[in-house]
């Protein structure tokens, strides 16, 4: 064996270290500095065999080629074994001693780290163990309390929506009758209005303010204060109805939240750890989508049923005052469609009465027409009877006016001749006055006779626009039934 220098990758190149072997004060300076002479070639401290190299390189190579030639020129640098205390350092008996007792030690101490760690370790994994299935347990316990709680809110939602269902149905039924009544009131009211048109085209003294107009009126009034009314509640009621609608879909939404939950809640209570689909979702647990707690998770379903329940309470009270709305208004214009009609029958009384007593005066009249024409002929007969025997006595005294000398004597014949032709006179004067006095009411009784006839054709006209327009059109009047909205 040859002496021979080696690379780097010697294990031994470079100082030794170990924790067990003390390092020796006398060699310590060739532990920090070994072989300084050679510090510029530090490969050439070291020997090895050449059959070392050659085995580590079966097959020449110009690398290895060289390598030998760099040995050739190393060996004539070769040190003898008798220089190896400059190389490495030698222990003591003791020192291999004290060694194994530190490895045994070491050993030792470490067997008992591994076998307490063991231990530490199975009761550790054995106490996780129990923990991680105590956890899952009171984990599967809270999800299926979260469950039961959901399970309740949904039934609880589930009724609140049932009822709000019955109400909006209900309140829908209430809305349609209102409007079905608002509908009938407009044939009353169009009834009552032609009423007042046609009695417009009442004629002179008929055309009065009377308690039929002073009705009609009050009915025109009553009918579009009802209408006012209705309007307002159906406008109440379709306001009504879109708050149930929007919280009958906040339950629902608040349902259909519920349902979904409870389906991802049952399946996550059934997992198990040999159930299907289960797979890691890392940093999962940093996630936190959460949009609530559960005391604001419980409060926003209490109250949306409070919302509900209001509602349906506003609802309630609303379809109420509809309905007393409806019976009041409907037993209103009944009441004044009754009183109208009574007036309209007083009225019509009254005015026939008026029309028969015309009509006896005009009869009466007539007849006095007739008999004051009859006056008036025998009255122009006696004054033409009266011409004769005036001229009887003119001619008789004319005739005597010729009488010779003493013989025109004012005798009785001739005071009697003046008398007569006097008071023939007189009576002529008389029956003519009489003739003009019978003229004059002739005159009266044909004025009278026209005025009673124009006031019969005034009678006539109010009775045919009371009796056949207004109350024609009267007996249409809408039945009970339909003015609360029934059909």
């Amino acid at each position: 064996m040859e002496l021979l220098g080696s690379s780097l990758t010697a294990t031994y190149a470079r100082p030794k270290t170990s924790h067990f072997l003390p390092a020796i004060s006398t060699m310590a300076s060739s532990y920090r500095n070994t072989q300084p002479a050679l510090a510029m070639n530090p490969s050439a401290n070291l020997w090895r065999t050449n059959s070392y190299y050659r085995s580590s390189s079966a097959v020449s190579t110009p690398s290895s080629i060289q390598r030998d030639n760099l040995d050739l020129v190393r060996a004539q640098t070769v040190y003898y074994p008798s220089n190896r205390t400059a190389l490495s350092t030698r222990y003591t008996p003791d020192d291999w001693y004290k060694s194994n007792m530190s490895n045994y030690r070491e050993s030792e101490s470490s067997r008992k780290s591994a076998e307490r760690l063991r231990t530490d370790t199975l009761r550790m994994m054995q106490d996780k163990e129990q923990l991680t299935r105590l956890t899952q347990e009171k984990t599967s316990k809270n999800i299926g309390e979260r469950l039961n709680d959901i399970v309740f809110w949904r039934a609880e939602l589930t009724h609140e929506i049932d009822n709000m269902v019955t109400e909006i149905a209900a309140l829908t039924e209430v809305k349609r009758r209102l409007e079905r009544a608002l509908a009938e009131t407009q044939g009353p009211l169009q009834v009552s209005q032609e009423c007042l048109y046609h009695r417009e085209k009442r004629i002179s003294i008929d055309l009065v303010h009377d308690g039929v107009e002073k009705d009609l009126l009050k009915e025109v009034e009553v009918i579009k204060s009802c209408q006012e009314r209705m309007r307002r509640h159906l406008d109440r009621a379709i306001a009504q109805l879109a708050s149930n609608r929007a919280a009958q879909h906040e339950l629902e939404r608040d349902m259909s939240d519920k349902v979904t939950a409870q389906r991802i809640d049952g399946r996550c209570h059934h997992l198990r750890n040999t159930s299907d689909g289960i797979g890691y979702y890392r940093g999962i647990e940093r996630l936190d989508p959460s949009l609530s707690l559960p005391d604001s998770w419980s409060k926003f379903t209490d109250d949306n049923i409070l919302l509900s329940q209001s509602g349906r309470a506003a609802s309630q009270k609303l379809r109420d005052e509809i309905e007393i709305l409806l019976s009041s208004t409907s037993n209103e214009m009944w009441n004044q469609f009754n009183n109208a009609n009574v007036a309209f029958t007083n009225r019509i009384s009254e005015t026939a009465d008026a029309k028969n007593s015309l009509q006896m005066h005009l009869a009466k009249t007539l007849q006095e027409i007739f008999q004051t024409e009859m006056l008036i002929e025998s009255l122009r007969k006696a004054l033409r009877d009266k011409e004769c025997p005036l001229k009887v006595a003119q001619t008789r005294l004319e005739e005597r006016t010729r009488r010779p000398n003493v013989e025109l004597c004012r005798d009785n014949p001739h005071h009697r001749l003046v008398g007569e032709v006097r008071e023939i006179e007189d009576t002529i004067q008389k029956l003519q006055e009489r003739l003009m006095q019978a003229d004059n009411t002739l005159q009266t009784l044909v004025k009278t006779k026209v005025t009673l006839e124009h006031d019969l054709s005034i009678k006539a006209n109010s009775l045919f626009l009371d009796q056949e327009k207004c109350m024609s059109m009267r007996k249409s009047f809408p039945s009970m039934p339909r003015l609360v909205g029934y059909t």
